[in-house]
């Protein structure tokens, strides 16, 4: 309680509410929550809670398993938060960083591991993770990792922990992989389902403006000086155009950042990090990391490039509006991707708003009206004697 008093943590959010009581009953949940509800704390709370009434081990007492290295940290974060006041070892492990430090902080002991799949199977096979003692296994946006093919690692690294456990699976969908895994691996888990009756959450507000492709640029900068966001992520859909834009934006605007899967570990977490603390206002980002972050001052999502599928787009509206909070999503649609535009509205089940901005035209000028606009050609007389021809009207 303490520690939660220092976290500032005073009410707890509907999913913790729901699943706090129930995994500290010790049964295996599967919990459809999506990202910003509280979920990494729902797991925490009893993680810890139950940490305080056993002895303490060298070996870990829990795992989670998250699908990006920005998750990872940001979730060993947060337990390390939320066991302020306790003496509790929590280490994460993903690729990108060097193992051997990674090696030499699990040698030391840690009650909590906090990991990407591919890594965590890297470190079991060296013999530097051991999981004999475990009694949590936590599988922290299960869909995701699925989505990504982690699925064979998963499996490996569930075979490998001691049967009698108490597994948590959190996921944002609960399709049929993540149904097969929670069958094979899990006990009679109890469902537990927090998502939003619709796919975007309520608290968000969603536009687009149809502009030209090479308007886009002068369109985000004009948005940005009319909502003035607190904090915003910019989503492009390649690494070069997050470069691009993050070096044209940086000329004009302070605070800007960009993060995407070709940049070195460091400097990713480097920038995750001023993110998180404020210096950085505007994150230009990818697909590949937008799902890993998770800071709760965003005010606005810009999607200066619409996602590549659907369901892209709900885990990138989904940066904002977190924990209740009030939040706004722009969608920059050129003239070509008006299907694009109505599969989103399609899955959402909601039609996102028209927006325009005074004075900026986002379209190239329409060529001047003519003056005098010919009649149209008058059909020829038939000759006497001819049946006229039968004219067929073309479907639109």
């Amino acid at each position: 309680m303490k520690a939660l008093a220092k976290a500032s943590y005073h009410e707890p959010s509907p999913v913790q509410a729901g699943i706090i009581p129930r995994a500290l009953e010790g049964g295996d949940l599967l919990g459809q929550a999506r990202t910003g509800t509280g979920k990494t704390a729902a797991f925490a709370i009893p993680i810890l809670e139950r940490l305080s009434l056993v002895p303490r081990s060298p070996q870990p007492n829990a795992i989670v398993l998250v699908p990006t290295r920005e998750l990872a940290v940001q979730v060993r974060d947060e337990i390390i938060k939320l066991a302020h006041g306790r003496k509790t070892r929590c280490v994460a492990v993903y690729g990108g960083k060097p193992i051997r430090s990674q090696i030499t902080q699990l040698g030391k002991g840690a009650e909590i591991v906090v990991g990407t799949p591919g890594r965590v199977l890297d470190h079991l096979a060296r013999g530097t993770l051991k999981l004999e003692s475990l009694q949590c296994v936590v599988l922290d946006e299960a869909d995701r990792m699925l989505d990504i093919g982690f699925r064979p690692d998963i499996e490996k690294i569930l075979r490998r922990c001691p049967k009698k456990r108490q597994t948590l699976l959190l996921s944002a969908t609960v399709d049929k992989g993540v149904e097969r895994l929670s069958k094979r691996y899990m006990i009679e888990p109890e469902v537990m389902d927090f998502s939003p009756k619709t796919k975007a959450a309520d608290t968000i507000e969603q536009h687009y403006f149809t502009v030209e492709e090479d308007r886009k640029f002068d369109l985000l900068l004009r948005l940005l000086d009319r909502e003035q966001p607190e904090q915003a992520i910019v989503f492009c859909r390649t690494k070069r155009g997050t470069d691009r834009v993050e070096r044209k934006l940086s000329k004009k605007v302070d605070a800007v950042s960009c993060i995407h899967g070709d940049m070195q570990q460091r400097v990713r977490d480097r920038v995750m990090r001023s993110f998180r603390d404020g210096k950085v206002r505007i994150l230009v980002a990818t697909d590949v990391v937008g799902r890993g972050i998770d800071v709760s001052n965003i005010s606005h999502i810009i999607n200066y490039d619409l996602p590549q599928s659907s369901d892209d787009y709900v885990h990138r509206v989904g940066r904002t509006g977190r924990m209740g909070r009030e939040g706004v999503a722009f969608s920059f649609v050129t003239p070509e991707q008006g299907n694009e535009l109505t599969r989103i509205e399609m899955l959402i089940n909601s039609l996102l708003k028209r927006d325009e901005i005074e004075g900026f035209q986002t379209v190239a000028e329409a060529a001047p009206p003519q003056e005098a606009v010919a009649e149209p050609a008058k059909p020829k007389p038939t000759p006497p004697g001819q049946r006229p021809r039968k004219r067929h009207r073309r479907g639109l």
